[in-house]
């Protein structure tokens, strides 16, 4: 049960984190037995990055972690979400590990510790082993047995020490994005394809997580995080519209939750893509695999998604807020239409609106009765730059973190059992297709030098975690 808690207050067990993915900070791309990712190929591919920038170097977090760790804790962060590297650790996506890769996470988990901050392990953020997508990537329900395999030998050299797991992050972009419109590694535009890397991602986290649990203390929490979109109809009583929402709501929603957490795709889905598959790709078993009980549930929330019905009739780049592409990421969905959300936006062109995350929680506090959230990814883009001193002052995040925290503190309020918030992201860093020209860190990185300074941000979110309370926000 939630512990109590006031309109002000969040409760004292709260976890106060900051969330990265391993491609976007690491570098060292070619060290300690490390091979190339589908990301590394990606990126390396003329036109596919802003500036035809890569993560080769990135934020250089693997020779400066200890440093990163220490910057945590002057913060005051209890907690850290960070990815492993498949590649690292498990160079063409099979056989025994390499040591020296494991060897990194082991000592960054032992900083982590030393300094009180609770790590938590993401397994796959989107960096899949390029020998592995050589052999059919996603779409290829043999991956999803590759990263149970990787799934136990990380859980086996790590399990002792990290409490909190997460077996995939957003599978939604993985598949659709991946595999359908192409605008993120492995750069592939084929909507069947995207369905069946779906699936198998739904298959892989379920045997990677009865994986994790034959190798770890019964103690440890195994979760997922999905970036669950709220999606609102343009015209609220069109019900034309409304079956607009019904169906992203499945390609974004349901097609994860469902048979994850209640062992079924929806109908609906099925339904809306037959003209595309007729599913036989699920086996039987497989919706049994899926459906492993989670100890508590992600949740990435950045903005809403507003649609209305469309005619059926081939469109140009979507403006549906993931990357220009004569491809949709939504199979089976050219009769919807995206329009952007009235509002201030951040430099992504995001609508900033936290009652999107009030409901987001709630729903999931409904659609899961009893299973712990924790916020895992919420974050902005800004053009932040340092002052003559500098200082890099960016209320613009400070006001979108006070807003977003608000929410998830009515949420708690209103008797969602909310355990933690990771701030996307500890710094700026690497962000995926749009290059380095994106900063979302708490932290900024002069890209020459590697200087890390902690913006007005990073200070007042480490004032709310000392305090569990929200600091005031500048009028000006």
């Amino acid at each position: 049960m939630p512990e109590p808690v006031n309109p002000v207050t969040f409760p004292p067990s709260f976890l106060w984190g900051a969330a990265t993915s391993a491609y976007q900070i690491e570098g060292a791309v070619r060290e300690d037995g490390r091979t190339p990712s589908i990301w590394d190929t990606f990126s390396h591919t003329p036109g596919k990055t802003s500036g035809g920038e890569t993560g080769d170097i990135a934020v250089d977090h693997y020779h400066r972690y200890r440093d990163d760790v220490a910057l945590m804790a002057d913060l005051g962060l209890t907690a850290y979400r960070f990815s492993i590297s498949w590649s690292r650790v498990q160079p063409t996506g099979r056989g025994p590990a390499v040591q020296v890769g494991l060897d990194f996470y082991r000592r960054l988990v032992d900083e982590l510790l030393a300094k009180g901050i609770k790590p938590a392990v993401t397994l796959y953020h989107w960096d899949l082993p390029q020998e592995l997508e050589d052999a059919g990537g996603w779409p290829e329900r043999d991956t999803a047995h590759r990263f149970a395999e990787y799934a136990q030998i990380v859980g086996e050299a790590l399990g002792d020490r990290v409490e909190n797991w997460i077996t995939l992050n957003e599978p939604w972009c993985s598949a659709f994005l991946g595999y359908a419109s192409g605008v993120h590694a492995p750069g592939r535009t084929d909507p069947v394809a995207s369905l069946k890397a779906a699936h198998h991602l739904n298959l892989a986290h379920g045997l990677g997580a009865s994986a994790l649990r034959s190798v770890m203390p019964a103690r440890n929490a195994v979760a997922l995080s999905l970036n669950s979109s709220v999606v609102r109809p343009l015209s609220p009583g069109n019900a034309e519209d409304l079956a607009a929402v019904r169906k992203i709501d499945d390609l974004a929603n349901g097609v994860f939750h469902g048979p994850i957490l209640k062992g079924a795709y929806p109908e609906t889905l099925l339904t809306a893509t037959s003209s595309l598959t007729d599913w036989s790709f699920v086996l039987d078993g497989d919706l049994r695999s899926i459906n492993q009980p989670l100890d508590a549930l992600g949740l990435n929330y950045y903005t809403p998604t507003l649609v209305s019905a469309a005619d059926a009739e081939p469109k140009g780049p979507r403006s549906d807020g993931h990357g220009a592409s004569d491809h949709s990421p939504w199979p089976g969905a050219d009769d919807v239409a995206f329009h952007q959300t009235p509002g201030e936006r951040t430099e992504m062109g995001w609508t900033i609106d936290p009652s999107g995350l009030h409901e987001l929680i709630m729903r999931y506090t409904e659609e899961a009765p009893g299973l712990p959230l924790y916020i895992t990814e919420n974050g902005a883009a800004y053009d932040d730059k340092p002052d003559p001193d500098g200082r890099v002052h960016d209320p613009e995040r400070v006001a979108y973190l006070h807003g977003h925290l608000s929410a998830v503190r009515r949420a708690i309020a209103d008797g969602a059992d909310v355990r933690g918030y990771y701030l996307w992201s500890l710094l700026d860093n690497f962000e995926w297709a749009y290059g380095y020209e994106k900063r979302f860190g708490a932290v900024y990185v002069d890209y020459a030098t590697l200087t890390r300074t902690p913006k007005s941000s990073a200070l007042w979110y480490g004032r709310a975690a000392r305090t569990g309370t929200l600091p005031e926000v500048e009028t000006a």
